[in-house]
């Protein structure tokens, strides 16, 4: 029996596999608003038989996005278009989740495919001017960029308060789970990393209080989720360098989160410009395997996961609970239904039988005939020979 394929309850929420789409930001809203784009890229993904779907990082206010494309909930008027996103993902069998987050001092960027860095004064972009970023500290981001501006108390009660007034607003669009981004040098990973959080008051200075804003959402965010939801909490498990945050703070962290009722930790790394770690396929999945064993709770692990039975093995051998997919899912939309196949978890007599029955009714069909004709035999055309030119 395939261990990926195994049900996942958690909470009142039960996912159909172990496979989730990681979010992956699409830069593709205009004013934060989701597009028909948004609604045809998340619903494949339900059709290609994926337990989880999480649309990707979705900004809490203006100022947290990372850049004009991006999604948000910091308006009521953004969550009509969200909520048919949702009803699309659960009408077709696929949990839907929304992760909520703020860049920080990685805000105001230009899109990857434009530059990836701060926006400037240029005719492409001359409507889409810069404004201002905040962190935990007067720390840039990157080499060359602006220091932001360090969040004050007001700041940072205004940060608590756009965090729950955007879970609201899931809760509203119909989202089932919501995860809070604590990952990847935005705000709330420059909050907890020693590399970029420099302040001397409650939230600076010992591990206790660089997780305090986090665990401060983490808790306004339980209190406003239903208890019949999961929560989970994205972190970097590393930051790269070896001076930053460490795994063993990660379980510290995720201890803490487990009391405050997260359900899982999405396990990632890095953010800050340096990777001092092995990677290579999987890379990451040992830092779920950490976090799993040393704090108790379940986990999702990510981080160039490519093929089935890599999928496999990570829930098998008791690394990670949830496998999430990010890259391998563009490439391959219906990559848990092959992965069905591939693991022999699907029905040998109907392999598609648990494919949409508008897609799977077709493909079994297809099968038979197949099946009946045998292996394709390629017939290679016959060459004519050139034709000979007399001689002169």
């Amino acid at each position: 029996m395939s261990k990926l394929f195994t049900p996942l309850p958690i909470r009142g929420v039960t996912l159909r596999n172990r496979l989730a789409v990681s979010p992956m930001c699409q830069y593709q809203a205009v004013d934060g608003f989701a597009a028909d784009y948004h609604l045809i890229h998340y619903g494949r993904f339900a059709l290609g038989g994926f337990g989880l779907v999480m649309v990707e990082a979705t900004g809490v206010s203006p100022e947290g996005r990372i850049t004009h494309g991006d999604l948000g909930l910091w308006n009521d008027e953004q969550v009509d278009g969200l909520a048919r996103i949702a009803a699309s993902i659960q009408q077709h069998g696929a949990v839907p989740g929304i992760q909520l987050g703020h860049a920080g001092p990685k805000a105001s960027l230009l899109r990857p495919w434009d530059g990836n860095s701060p926006v400037l004064e240029t005719p492409k972009f001359a409507d889409e001017i810069r404004w201002p970023t905040f962190g935990a500290s007067p720390v840039p981001a990157a080499e060359g960029w602006d220091a932001p501006t360090a969040l004050d108390d007001a700041g940072i009660a205004k940060v608590r308060a756009d965090f729950a007034s955007a879970a609201r607003r899931a809760l509203t669009a119909g989202f089932d789970v919501v995860e809070i981004h604590a990952a990847h040098g935005f705000l709330l990973n420059a909050f907890l990393s020693p590399l970029t959080n420099t302040r001397t008051d409650s939230y600076g200075g010992s591990l206790e209080n660089r997780m305090r804003l986090p665990l401060e959402i983490a808790r306004d965010l339980r209190a406003i989720w239903p208890d019949d939801k999961p929560l989970f909490v994205r972190i970097s498990a590393v930051d790269g360098s070896h001076e930053g945050w460490t795994i063993e703070d990660s379980v510290t962290f995720a201890k803490a989160l487990k009391e405050i009722g997260v359900d899982v930790i999405d396990n990632s790394s890095g953010g800050f410009g340096v990777f001092h770690y092995p990677t290579g396929y999987g890379f990451q999945v040992p830092f779920a395997a950490r976090v799993r064993e040393g704090a108790g709770i379940k986990t999702m692990a990510v981080g160039l996961i490519v093929d089935a039975q890599q999928a496999e093995a990570v829930v098998a051998n008791g690394e990670a609970d949830i496998v999430a997919l990010g890259h391998a899912a563009l490439n391959n939309p219906n990559f848990a239904f092959h992965a069905e196949q591939t693991l022999g978890a699907a029905d040998p007599a109907a392999p598609f039988a648990n494919w949409p029955t508008q897609m799977g009714w077709w493909l079994d069909h297809r099968a038979g005939r197949l099946a009946a004709l045998g292996p394709v035999r390629v017939q290679v055309p016959v060459q004519a020979p050139a034709p000979v030119r007399e001689a002169a």
